[in-house]
């Protein structure tokens, strides 16, 4: 389903949407808008259009428009690949974004390398490819990334505990879920910790008890869950009605701030790379503002993403100048430093073989004393 760059319906007949001509830079993004997955990229995707919109109502990027052609894949690999190939042939794009699960990335990197028109995950977990060394057409702009969202949460837990850890992992049944569960339960026991359970949840789960009687009867009084937020919440909320009093970290996808001040349980901890908006920094406040007056149906607090996804188009269009072409955007992203204004502990910078970030900030945040606290402070890795 094609969606148009305006977000609300009432500012349509105010804004136009850039047509598709040499006149306006035209990205295409598959994302999943619809199903299960839907609250985790759904607001990332609205924050990028309006992030766009203003964009253009401000005078566009050297003097031309940014298009953005968006299509609903549902989390489906078979719709996200329809759809990109939809748009690489009829709209041509310069650009690509992928902001679904990762069951989709198989297929759509398969077209984008095929068109040979770069590929950023947006909102979707960073797959190991944009690593060092990097996959030349393939960047990510996400705050959770495989492999290093393990180590920092585990060494929280093992900077937390007071008695020994024993510890479980909930996974979605979607591969770089089911890849960095795996890779975390390997890692545990050089930590001192013993890995009791691991569960994999599908997708259209309706009951997460009996995943979450497993976690229990296995004896853990840690789980650490690495999914989309769903299974992160629903598996811990299945834990409590079974009487379950240990403590659970989730990566803290978009959803995080506003759940943690639903659940209101402090053995709930939330790790991730993005500040929460209980910092209530400038760059936040603008964020707000921004989608209040978009008319936007979504919280300003689950918007970060999108909003990081939206500076860095822009300061990738801006680099590859008025002439662009995928070389050129490519080229541009191969050199590109954001600097995000507080939203995460550092800046995005890309190089030729670094298509993540240079360092990978962490913060841990929970529910205490009537609010959302801060857990542990902002703390590096370097990415190698």
């Amino acid at each position: 389903m094609r969606l148009p760059i305006i977000v609300a319906a009432a500012l349509a007949a105010a804004l136009a949407t850039p047509a598709l001509a040499g006149d306006s830079y035209v990205v295409g993004i598959t994302a999943a808008l619809t199903g299960p997955p839907a609250a985790t990229y759904a607001p990332s995707v609205e924050a990028l259009r309006i992030y766009l919109n203003r964009l253009n109502a401000a005078g566009g990027i050297n003097g031309k428009k940014v298009t953005l052609l968006i299509e609903d894949d549902s989390a489906q690999p078979s719709k996200a690949a329809a759809n990109v190939k939809k748009l690489l042939t009829e709209d041509n794009p310069i650009l690509m974004l992928n902001a679904s699960l990762s069951s989709t990335y198989a297929p759509v990197i398969a077209e984008t390398r095929r068109a040979g028109v770069p590929l950023i995950f947006a909102s979707s977990a960073c797959p190991k490819d944009v690593y060092p060394p990097a996959k030349p057409d393939e960047f990510c702009t996400t705050a959770f990334a495989a492999g290093y969202d393990s180590r920092a949460a585990l060494a929280f837990v093992k900077e937390t505990a007071k008695t020994p850890v024993k510890i479980a992992f909930a996974a979605m049944a979607i591969p770089l879920s089911r890849a960095e569960m795996d890779f975390a339960e390997k890692l545990a026991p050089s930590l001192g910790m013993t890995p009791v359970d691991k569960e994999v949840i599908p997708p259209p789960t309706a009951d997460y008890t009996p995943f979450a009687t497993k976690i229990k009867q296995a004896g853990a009084n840690w789980v650490f869950s690495w999914a989309p937020w769903v299974t992160e919440v629903r598996t811990f909320e299945a834990l409590q009605r079974l009487g379950w009093s240990g403590d659970y970290v989730t990566w803290g996808h978009i959803e995080a701030e506003n759940e943690l001040k639903r659940i209101k349980n402090p053995k709930l901890y939330a790790l991730g790379a993005d500040a929460m908006f209980e910092d209530r920094l400038p760059i936040q406040k603008e964020i707000a503002a921004a989608a209040k007056a978009a008319g936007s149906k979504y919280p300003a607090d689950e918007m970060t993403e999108g909003w990081i996804v939206g500076m860095v188009v822009e300061a990738a269009l801006r680099g590859a100048g008025p002439t662009a072409t995928p070389a050129k955007v490519q080229a541009s992203m191969q050199h590109l430093r954001v600097d995000l204004k507080g939203l995460r502990g550092g800046p995005i910078e890309w190089t030729k073989t670094n298509h993540f970030r240079l360092e990978q900030y962490y913060r841990v945040y929970h529910w205490s004393a009537g609010r959302i606290a801060l857990v542990k402070n902002w703390f590096p890795y370097d990415v190698k």
